[in-house]
């Protein structure tokens, strides 16, 4: 699994000029589903997010987490993470996972999330979305199961 996780003093998905997930404070999580990604996968990185300290502490240091914090997750699917454009122009998704186990493993993610006690809202797998984030900092964090960065 990939994940862009970006720390936001408010996220919201719009899916048809209706809101489908919106968050204050915390973290937007766009997230992708790889082939060979199991739910062993997602609980992973379910974990890693709602412990990641990138909120800052009294002194102004990046020492505390989402779950310390009280803010809330907006976690959104996104397949183009594993969009592979090295070789070409037209971006190539071979390592994505398919539809069926995409939807199963980000929903899989999602229960993962809500486990840790964090809320969570989300958008709407498959779906159009116009995705609204304001940045909180800016901090951004790529996470890869694989650990490819």
């Amino acid at each position: 699994m990939r994940a862009v996780i970006q720390r936001v003093s408010r996220a919201r998905v719009v899916v048809e000029d209706k809101v489908a997930g919106q968050i204050g404070p915390g973290l937007a999580v766009l997230v992708a589903v790889g082939r060979n990604d199991g739910p062993d996968t997602a609980a992973s990185l379910a974990e890693k997010i709602v412990h990641l300290r990138i909120f800052n502490d009294e002194h102004g240091k990046m020492n505390r987490s989402v779950s310390d914090t009280g803010g809330a997750i907006l976690a959104v699917s996104q397949f183009t993470l594993y969009g592979d454009a090295r070789a070409q122009r037209r971006p190539s998704f071979l390592g994505a996972a398919g539809p069926e186990k995409g939807k199963a493993l980000y929903e899989e993610f999602v229960r993962a999330l809500k486990a840790f006690g964090v809320t969570v809202e989300t958008g709407v797998f498959q779906a159009h979305m116009s995705v609204e984030i304001v940045n909180d900092g800016p901090v951004t964090i790529l996470l890869d199961s694989d650990k490819l960065f």
